[in-house]
């Protein structure tokens, strides 16, 4: 076993340079949550020796404020100006000593689960203010193979990142082939070009949330109960992971009251990340969380689609007239009397349907692709629960 703190300098001091010498500089949003790290600004040693964080090529940067630390933002600094960089002071710096482990082997390390969690509960500081310590990673105790083994274990997690890239970019590209295949059928809503009619979403079908679930409700087994987050997981990746349930009982008598979503209502984001929807399946057995999450039901057939809803929230048309109903609000959020006055551009409900059917084509490829995605994800999982357990 190795300490961290044995093993790399945490925070290393910094450097001296000449005021007109030129770094790069990379504040929080030029890190990714998957390694990426964008180096391309750049600034002179002047502008930047007070009050930012340095570090050098071949170093790791570890976000330690929430969110970003749970969010996973984190890289491995590289193809910076000279060779050197300064930053945002919200980042832990790790500069590894080559002899004892490798960049590639740590930056690892600190992208796993395991390690990410018990970095949380280590956390100080007041709620929204909250900071992974210095001494949180100096004193993380690790099994430390060889290097030749941490190269060779960083190499296989490189080449399993890279094909959980490649399915990432095939489902980008499949659903801007959907979303292309709206505008060619459609044209630019923008303009409305085809002339078709125009009708507030309230004539075309019921607009509310769920009923109230108090907390005491709540159970720790049973039929999920879905935050908005949880609803977010299942629009991106077809799959939700929840801590919270309501008791079958309780499912049941709001199935009897009609008072439960059925297959082709549409869900809708409404807190934060706004007009993200899902079209709800038969085989969906779930509750929802009210308020954060608006509910469409009783969808006339004959005029609308609901596939053809869940495409249009995408178009800048309806994105739009989300952000002007936000006039005056502090806090991101979509009420029913907002999405009640939103105007829906209507088509034949036959070219919604021909738009549906090319959906459905293109989702089977999708979910191909996603169950890959899914098989290379939980690899990835097991080899780092061997490599870093």
């Amino acid at each position: 076993m190795a300490k961290l703190g044995e093993v790399c300098l945490i925070n290393p001091k910094s450097y001296v340079l000449g005021d007109d010498t030129e770094v790069s500089f990379v504040p929080m949003t030029k890190v990714g949550e998957h390694g990426e790290f964008n180096a391309s600004e750049i600034k002179n040693y002047a502008e930047v020796k007070k009050g930012f964080t340095n570090f050098q090529d071949g170093d790791i940067l570890f976000a330690k404020i929430t969110p970003c630390m749970e969010n996973g933002k984190g890289a491995i600094a590289q193809n910076m100006k000279n060779g050197i960089g300064f930053g945002s002071t919200e980042f832990h710096v790790l500069r590894p000593d080559i002899d004892k482990i490798t960049g590639e082997w740590l930056y690892y390390l600190t992208t796993w689960d395991m390690f990410r969690k018990e970095a949380e509960k280590n956390m100080t500081g007041s709620a929204g203010q909250k900071r992974v310590p210095k001494t949180f990673i100096e004193n993380y105790a690790v099994n430390l193979p060889e290097i030749d083994i941490q190269k060779s274990q960083s190499k296989i997690l490189e080449k399993v990142d890279g094909l959980i890239s490649v399915c990432k970019q095939q489902l980008t590209k499949l659903d801007e082939l959907v979303k292309a295949r709206f505008v060619e059928m459609f044209g630019d809503f923008e303009c409305n070009p085809k002339n078709f009619p125009i009708y507030p979403l309230c004539n075309l079908c019921d607009i509310g949330s769920s009923k109230r679930i108090y907390q005491e409700e709540q159970s720790a087994s049973g039929i999920p109960f879905l935050k908005i987050s949880d609803l977010v997981d299942l629009i991106d990746t077809g799959t939700f992971s929840v801590s919270t349930f309501i008791p079958p009982d309780r499912y049941e008598g709001l199935c009897s009251q009609g008072l439960t979503p059925k297959i082709n209502d549409v869900l809708i984001t409404s807190r934060g990340t706004l007009g993200k929807c899902y079209i709800v399946r038969k085989s969906d057995k779930f509750y929802f969380q009210d308020g954060m999450i608006s509910w469409l039901s009783n969808i006339i057939n004959e005029k609308i689609s609901s596939t053809y809803i869940s495409y249009l929230f995408m178009q800048p048309y309806i994105q739009k007239q989300i952000s002007a109903l936000q006039a005056g609000s502090t806090v991101a959020y979509l009420s029913i009397s907002m999405l009640k006055r939103l105007n829906i551009i209507l088509p034949p409900l036959s070219l919604q349907n021909q738009f549906a059917a090319f959906v459905e084509e293109v989702d089977k490829q999708k979910q191909n692709v996603q169950q890959r995605l899914d098989k290379l994800e939980l690899l990835k999982k097991a080899l780092m629960q061997e490599y870093f357990g």
